[in-house]
């Protein structure tokens, strides 16, 4: 038998730093370390086994629904359908916006379920230990919206969220018939929901159709008002731990560097991103904060809502790549047509012919330009699960 003092001495000498009752070490007979920090990982997600996980979202989410959902979109978009989308991981292109796995793949094979398919998958697909209803173009507002607007390019008309949300109801009778007869609200409380992010493409859809700035600032608020009126539709179905992802820093992102550069060097910081870009996600992302805790404070313990805090992680690898093992410029697309300061060009994306890939990306931060490789992605999944970019963490 290990006593709860010598066990705590092997934990801290395997480098586990997971708290354990002295009842948990009672139970522990003739454990190796590397056994130990095992059984750490997995007892630090015991009080949060999730069933099944469902996801809803935009492309930084997308697990295939672009390509099942074709004719939703233009054929332009299926860039991400062609090599070298997937190389690192799956060995070919899934319609994932990576070089491999997401951040929603990281967190269902850390929980211990199967990748998540695409929820416009047909053919009997099983969806009973998940789904993603997340697309590439997904939005916070509704296209009619954004339509009446004077934006309705046809992008953006792939599944605004409260489409993915009618998608899920759609998909609620598969997901919930099972032979043991339990209803959808006591399945759904078992599930861990990922919600977003969103938003980003509705800015895109007015940055670079004319909006200014602060003519796209001024929707903001109506579109956490939606993002908030959609965590309180799944928790009325019956979710109970919703994880909410912010903004990014877009500003450092290569797809808007090069298509809405400022003439005006003061619109960029030391590290070469357009600040105003920046500001309006940390906007979004404030605003967004405090409507999150103030559903938290209307639903109580009958709901855990999480805020994953992509803005702050990201912001930090742009600032030291090599603080985290990127050996290369933080805005440099890994993919592309070697066009302009960041490898990125619109006529000649990743995917398209002349594009090749960097002969690492897990040296790269930037994938394609516009979503993150899969290296970034393993480590703001780790973030979400364990802390410090999600609040409360995932696995606390």
């Amino acid at each position: 038998m290990i006593a709860a003092s010598s066990f705590s001495a092997l934990v801290r000498a395997a480098g586990c730093y997971v708290y354990i009752t002295s009842a948990m070490a009672r139970r522990v007979v003739q454990l190796t370390v590397p056994c130990i920090c095992f059984f750490l990982l997995a007892a630090a997600g015991a009080g949060h086994k999730y069933e099944a996980m469902f996801s809803f979202g935009d492309s930084l989410s997308d697990t295939g629904n672009i390509c099942v959902n074709k004719s939703a979109t233009a054929q332009l978009l299926l860039t991400v359908a062609q090599p070298p989308y997937g190389m690192s991981y799956f060995g070919h292109p899934t319609c994932r916006c990576s070089d491999g796995r997401l951040v929603v793949d990281f967190l269902a094979q850390e929980l211990g379920l199967p990748l998540l398919p695409p929820s416009k998958l047909t053919g009997g697909t099983d969806f009973r230990k998940g789904s993603n209803m997340a697309i590439l173009g997904g939005t916070a507002l509704d296209f009619s919206f954004l339509k009446s607007i004077g934006l309705g390019y046809p992008i953006w008309n792939n599944g605004a969220m409260n489409v993915q949300i009618q998608w899920f109801r759609d998909l609620l009778p598969s997901i919930c018939g099972l032979p043991q007869g339990h209803g959808c609200r006591e399945y759904l409380a078992k599930s861990l929901f990922l919600f977003g992010p969103f938003g980003g493409n509705d800015y895109n859809a007015m940055l670079f159709f004319g909006f200014t700035v602060d003519q796209a600032r001024n929707y903001t608020p109506m579109m956490v008002d939606n993002i908030a009126s959609g965590v309180e539709q799944l928790i009325e179905l019956g979710a109970v731990d919703i994880v909410v992802p912010g903004a990014l820093p877009v500003g450092c992102f290569a797809v808007y560097l090069t298509m809405i550069p400022s003439a005006n060097p003061a619109d960029y910081d030391e590290y070469g991103c357009l600040k105003p870009l920046n500001s309006l996600s940390l906007y979004q992302n404030s605003l967004l904060r405090s409507r999150l805790a103030g559903l938290q404070a209307r639903y109580g313990s009958s709901a855990r809502i999480m805020y994953a805090d992509y803005y702050t992680h990201v912001d930090q690898m742009v600032h030291d790549p090599a603080r985290f093992g990127f050996g290369s410029p933080a805005m440099t697309a890994c993919c592309g047509a070697g066009g302009g300061k960041y490898n990125y060009e619109f006529e000649a994306r990743c995917g398209m012919k002349g594009a090749t890939a960097c002969a690492n990306p897990s040296s790269h931060e930037s994938w394609d330009g516009v979503h993150l490789t899969e290296a970034v992605n393993r480590m703001i999944a780790d973030g979400w699960l364990r802390g410090p970019y999600c609040h409360p963490p995932i696995l606390q």
